[in-house]
């Protein structure tokens, strides 16, 4: 499979402070892949310097196979970036701006693509209007259109969902999803929403204080975690239970009447209930909470590292 993106040793310092401290990752062709991390990590500087918005203090960057400072206008014509946070032209209409990008990037038949995709991203009443009087989610709508007016190959999104009700980002998610299947293209994807990352990324890097500290796939990264929780609901002696778990020393919690919440490694858990059930405890309903993508998260955050 070919590579549409390589990333090799990037740095950038703001007044002495490393952004991105010497990061190195590629991203294939098709494939969608997750840039997460705390705010501060680093992720929307690294975007950033992939759209040629800032230069880099050192380190190389390939699309397609050539270097993109030395070919940046040929890359940026087979790239797009959406954010829930840029900004179009205020004072015009959402028409004139999509307009101007479709010139831009030389698209042919601009008027049908961009009713086509305000259609999908329900716009159209939209496009007569000034970009400055628009909601925060509508201007995220008219990104997301301005972001796909040019068919990439490559796509980079920052948070495009972070403005969106439910339902359009629902929509906006599965638009992801069928252009990944119909047209092969390579999505590079930042957001705090664990469930859209695993829902559509292929891949997941984790970056924090300007590194990267994780690079997987979501089911290998949330495999690293070893713990599962253990929730039974239960009808029994409750001392019996609490003195059976302070002898085993496992960690536990009863967050509501007859429920019992107990952390330990998933391999140990058939045992537990065995356990519990010898002690003549009626166990009513079993569930195994295993470890998401918030936890891999919350785990680097607090720790660094997974």
């Amino acid at each position: 499979m070919e590579y549409v993106l390589i990333v090799e040793k990037l740095s950038k310092l703001f007044n002495g402070f490393k952004a991105v401290d010497n990061i190195s990752f590629s991203i294939k062709q098709g494939e969608v892949v997750g840039l997460l991390g705390p705010n501060g990590a680093g992720k929307t500087t690294t975007i950033n310097i992939l759209t040629g918005v800032t230069l880099p203090n050192s380190g190389q960057i390939e699309y397609f196979g050539v270097d993109f400072f030395k070919n940046r206008s040929d890359c940026l014509a087979k790239i797009n970036y959406s954010s829930s946070y840029s900004k179009l032209l205020h004072r015009v209409s959402v028409w004139e701006n999509l307009e101007v990008f479709a010139h831009l990037y030389g698209v042919s038949d601009y008027k049908n693509k961009i009713f086509s995709l305000a259609k999908y991203f329900d716009i159209v009443t939209l496009l007569p209007k000034r970009f400055l009087s628009l909601s925060s989610g509508q201007k995220t709508r008219v990104n997301l259109v301005k972001a796909l007016i040019n068919e990439p190959q490559v796509l980079l999104l920052d948070e495009p969902t972070a403005s969106l009700d439910p339902d359009m980002a629902d929509k906006t998610l599965t638009l992801i999803e069928n252009i990944k299947k119909t047209r092969n293209i390579s999505i590079l994807y930042t957001s705090h929403d664990m469930r859209e990352v695993s829902r559509i990324c292929d891949r997941v890097i984790f970056m924090d204080r300007g590194k990267i500290v994780a690079d997987d796939t979501p089911l290998g990264l949330t495999k690293k975690i070893k713990s599962a929780i253990l929730r039974l609901t239960y009808d029994g002696d409750e001392e019996k239970l609490k003195k059976l778990i302070n002898e085993r020393g496992w960690r536990s919690t009863f967050p509501k009447t007859n429920v019992v919440e107990i952390t330990s490694e998933e391999k140990d858990l058939p045992s537990m209930i065995f356990k519990i059930s010898n002690l003549g405890i009626w166990i009513t309903d079993i569930e195994v909470i295993k470890p998401t993508l918030d936890d891999v998260f919350l785990q680097i955050v607090r720790e660094g590292d997974i």
